[in-house]
C-alpha cells in the first residue's frame, strides 16, 4: 500500500501547537517529580528504575495524543536500485526536509535516490565526524551496541553451527573448511578475523574503522567526496588499519555494476541508512547483490509509529535540538515487518532456506535466518542500550532497532 508523502508531510507541518505545548509541560512535570524523588524523599528504588518509569509513562502519553501515521510499504517499482545517502547538518535541514517533498511523493523509487542537498550540507559536517560531543555524538555511542548485535549474531549462529557440526558429522555452511578450533582465544576479541565486511553509508568511519580493530577486511562506501576524505585521513593516523581498510567514495550500484564485488562480501552493513533513500526496496536488493552465499546484512533503522515521531522529530528535533530538524523524514521510517517481509518475500530467502532445508533435510529455527531487535537511547546513561534477552529493559522496536538476515546458501 502506498499513501501520498505530500499530503502526509503537510500534517506533520500543520501538527497542533496545543499538542506541543501539552507535552512540554508534560516533560517538565516528569522531570520535576524526577528531582523531588531523587533529592527529598528517601527513595525505595533506584533513580534510574523510576526514570524508565516515568519514561514509559511519557510516551504512553505521546502514542495516545499522536494520531499522525503513515501507511507506507518498501516497494520495487523500477529496475534503477537506488543508492545510499546518510542525513545530519546542522545548517540546511529545511532545505534537506524540502529537497524530499519536491522528490519523493511515495517511498517507490525515483529516478535516483541520492538527495544532492542532503549530501552538499551533510558533506559541510564532514569536519565534525570524530567530535564526540557535536553533531555525530549520539552515533559515537550507539557504536557500543552496533558491535554487540554483530558480535552477538554472529557467535549465535557460529554457535548453532558447531551444535549441528556435532550432531551431524558435517558443516552447515557448505563453504566452511574447517580449522575453526585455532586462535580462539584471539577471535574473542577480533571476532571478524578473515570475513570481508563492506560498511554502506561509513560517513567519517565510525564504525568502519571498529570492525577493521575487530579483524574484519572492511570497506567503507560513502556518496560523500569529503567524508571519504575525512575517513581516509582518520584512519592514517592509527597503523594497525594499514591494509585492513579502504574507503571508497561511490553507490552500492555503482559498486556492483564496476566492479567484481557482487557476491562477494561476508556481511554488508547499512546502518542509519535505509531510512534515507527513496527506494528502499532498490536498495535492499543491490545490498543483496553484494552479499555472498550465507553472508549477513546488518541493518539498523527507526520504525514508523507515533512513538517514533514523538522521539526523534518532535523531542530530538524541535525541541531537544540533538540533530537538526528536517534531519528526519517520518514517511520514510520502516518498520520491521516490512522489511522481514521485502527481504523474505521479495528477495527470496525464505524460499531460498525452505530449498536449503528441504535439501538437506533439516529445520533451521527462525533466529538463524532472521531477526529483529530494538535498542534504545538512554539518557540518563548517556548510552545507547541493546534491549531484550540479557537487558533490563524490555525488547521494543517502536523506535530504534537492528535488523539481521543471512542469505540462504
Amino acid at each position: 500500500m502506498n499513501t501520498n508523502v505530500a499530503d502526509a508531510e503537510q500534517t506533520e507541518e500543520n501538527a497542533p501547537s496545543s499538542l506541543l505545548i501539552a507535552l512540554v509541560i508534560v516533560v517538565i512535570f516528569l522531570h520535576v517529580l524526577l528531582f523531588a524523588y531523587k533529592n527529598l524523599l528517601d527513595p525505595p528504588f533506584e533513580s534510574e528504575s523510576l526514570s524508565l518509569l516515568l519514561l514509559l509513562l511519557l510516551l504512553s502519553f505521546a502514542d495516545n495524543l499522536i494520531s499522525k501515521r503513515s501507511d507506507l510499504s518498501i516497494s520495487v517499482t523500477t529496475k534503477r536500485p537506488a543508492s545510499q545517502v546518510r542525513t545530519s547538518s546542522k545548517e540546511g535541514g529545511r532545505e534537506n526536509q524540502e529537497a524530499r517533498k519536491d522528490s519523493t511523493s511515495t517511498l517507490r523509487s525515483p529516478s535516483s535516490s541520492v538527495h544532492p542537498n542532503e549530501i552538499e550540507h551533510f558533506s559541510k559536517l564532514s569536519s565534525e565526524w570524530w567530535d564526540e560531543h557535536g553533531e555525530f555524538g549520539l552515533l559515537h555511542s550507539m557504536n557500543k551496541v552496533r558491535i554487540q548485535f554483530i558480535r552477538e549474531k554472529l557467535e549465535e549462529v557460529k554457535g548453532y553451527e558447531s551444535a549441528f557440526r556435532e550432531v551431524h558429522g558435517r558443516s552447515l555452511d557448505p563453504h566452511l573448511n574447517g580449522g575453526e578450533k585455532e586462535g580462539q582465544e584471539e577471535k574473542k576479541t577480533r571476532f571478524l578475523e578473515g570475513l570481508k565486511v563492506l560498511d554502506v553509508g561509513c560517513g567519517g568511519g565510525l564504525l568502519s574503522e571498529s570492525l577493521t580493530r575487530l579483524g574484519a577486511k572492511t570497506t567503507g562506501l560513502d556518496a560523500s567526496p569529503s567524508n571519504i576524505k575525512i575517513a581516509s585521513i582518520h584512519s592514517s593516523k592509527d597503523p594497525e588499519l594499514a591494509g585492513g581498510l579502504e574507503y571508497i567514495h561511490s553507490t552500492a550500484e555503482e559498486l556492483v555494476r564496476l566492479s567484481d564485488s557482487k557476491g562477494s562480501y561476508d556481511l554488508v552493513l547499512a546502518m542509519e541508512v535505509i531510512e534515507h533513500v527513496k527506494g528502499p526496496g532498490e536498495f535492499l536488493t543491490t545490498l543483496d547483490s553484494l552479499l555472498k552465499p550465507g553472508g549477513h546484512l546488518f541493518l539498523s533503522t527507526i520504525s514508523r509509529t507515533n512513538l517514533s515521531w514523538f522521539l526523534t522529530i518532535l523531542m530530538a528535533e524541535r525541541l531537544l535540538r540533538f540533530v537538526t530538524p528536517g534531519t528526519h523524514t517520518h514517511e520514510q521510517y520502516i518498520n520491521p515487518e516490512e522489511l522481514v517481509e521485502f527481504v523474505n518475500v521479495q528477495l527470496g530467502w525464505k524460499a531460498g532456506w525452505s530449498t536449503f532445508e528441504s535439501r538437506e533435510a533439516i529445520s533451521l529455527p527462525e533466529r538463524i535466518k532472521i531477526e529483529t531487535r530494538g535498542t534504545a537511547y538512554l539518557p540518563w546513561k548517556s548510552s545507547w542500550e541493546l534491549l531484550g534477552k540479557d537487558s533490563f529493559y524490555p525488547d521494543t522496536k517502536a523506535c530504534n532497532y537492528f535488523f539481521w538476515a543471512r542469505k540462504p546458501f
